[in-house]
């Protein structure tokens, strides 16, 4: 023991607390390791926290939000993985801590994991819905694809597409298809294509591997990209048995990148075929409605109206004469009618006229301007107006 008046300099918490922080982050400035996950937290800041544990040992680890999006899949509680990083120190509560760099899972099992637990989440949320899936179009124009440069799928769907449609016009946007950060790049050149414009359907896949080459198309980034995007994607990644999250969520999934560029576009042979039957459809359309046309006119031709139309013209004035002549003759047979009628009325008026009748040697007896038609009506010294043709006398009845 050192005697009590040993002076020794005096470290306050927080300098020993750095003093330690410095001992652990030189002596294990990179370190790697295996073990379980539990307790694993999401922070509302995008920080995700959990323990590294194995049998006897466990570690306090936190992954920074900022290489969240390097993760090749969802960890969780339960799972066997590798971590690499530095060990430091947490100097506000005096604990040590892993802070990691990587993280991937030990073996298919834990891949696997990670799957179904992802699968289940975008599953309840939606995402696998086929009433949110997109309708490709028929007959596309322009064709974006996103995959490796140097892969056999590009070549493949290029391939296919020139032989099927040669007219048709490719975007392509290469993009790392497995390893760290490929799902980024592949979520991320969706998003560009989409930016883009003018493109009617995407093609994003990869030709085969294992779960480890496939998985950037199990990830969520690459997920919600495909969900997002405005235009429809196919998914092709090159494995016709296991099934990516890619696959449940794209709008159309091939089981292989030619497969793929079999689907989206019609052969040439087939397109011409289709055109040549419309072509002959719309032929004997028109020459149907041609022969129809014909008939009528020929038939119109032939008919009399046609033939003699000055003929027609003729008996048309004639039959105006015919009219003309009987309305003449008519007005004549009525204008006789009405000269006998007038005479024999004149006659009879003439007869009628009692100024003839006067002059006859008759005479008109009348009283106070009344007739005298009776001897028996004017009495004794009755004065009578007695009118002959040539004058009036008056007398007196005795």
């Amino acid at each position: 023991m050192l005697p009590m008046n040993h002076q020794r300099p005096l470290l306050t918490v927080t300098e020993l607390t750095t003093k330690i922080r410095q001992v652990l982050e030189n002596g294990f400035s990179h370190v790697a390791l295996q073990g379980e996950i539990s307790n694993l937290k999401r922070h509302t800041s995008g920080h995700i926290y959990f323990t590294l544990k194995d049998k006897h040992a466990q570690i306090s680890a936190v992954l920074w939000r900022s290489r969240t999006p390097f993760l090749t899949f969802a960890p969780g509680d339960g799972m066997r993985v590798v971590v690499t990083g530095r060990v430091t120190l947490y100097e506000q509560r005096g604990i040590y801590q892993i802070e990691v760099y990587s993280l991937r899972a030990v073996g298919v099992g834990e891949l696997q994991l990670a799957f179904e637990r992802l699968k289940r989440r975008l599953h309840e949320e939606g995402l696998f819905d086929q009433a949110r899936k997109r309708k490709l179009p028929e007959y596309p124009e322009r064709i974006g694809i996103i995959t490796s440069r140097d892969g056999a799928a590009l070549h493949d769907i290029l391939k296919i597409l020139n032989r099927r449609l040669p007219s048709l016009e490719v975007i392509f946007r290469p993009v790392r298809v497995q390893g760290e950060g490929a799902a980024a790049e592949i979520a991320t050149a969706i998003e560009d294509l989409n930016t883009f414009g003018g493109i009617d359907l995407l093609i994003v896949g990869r030709g085969g591997g294992s779960i480890e080459d496939l998985w950037a198309y199990n990830e969520e980034r690459v997920a919600r990209a495909i969900c997002n995007s405005r235009i429809p994607v196919v998914s092709a990644v090159g494995h016709e048995i296991d099934i990516t999250i890619a696959d449940l969520v794209a709008d159309l999934r091939a089981p292989t990148p030619s497969a793929a560029a079999e689907m989206v576009v019609k052969d040439r042979q087939t397109l011409l075929e289709t055109v040549g039957k419309y072509w002959y459809h719309i032929h004997e359309t028109i020459q149907s409605a041609l022969v129809g046309k014909r008939e009528t006119i020929r038939h119109l031709l032939s008919s009399y109206s046609f033939r003699k139309p000055v003929d027609l013209l003729r008996q048309s004035s004639q039959r105006i004469d015919e009219l003309e002549r009987t309305l003449a003759t008519a007005v004549t047979h009525h204008h006789a009618m009405a000269n006998s009628t007038a005479g024999g009325l004149q006659r009879r008026l003439l007869a009628l006229n009692p100024e003839l009748t006067l002059k006859r040697g008759y005479a008109i007896v009348s009283r106070n301007g009344k007739l005298i038609t009776s001897s028996k009506i004017p009495t004794t010294k009755d004065v009578l107006d007695v009118r002959f043709h040539d004058g009036v006398v008056r007398s007196t009845v005795s």
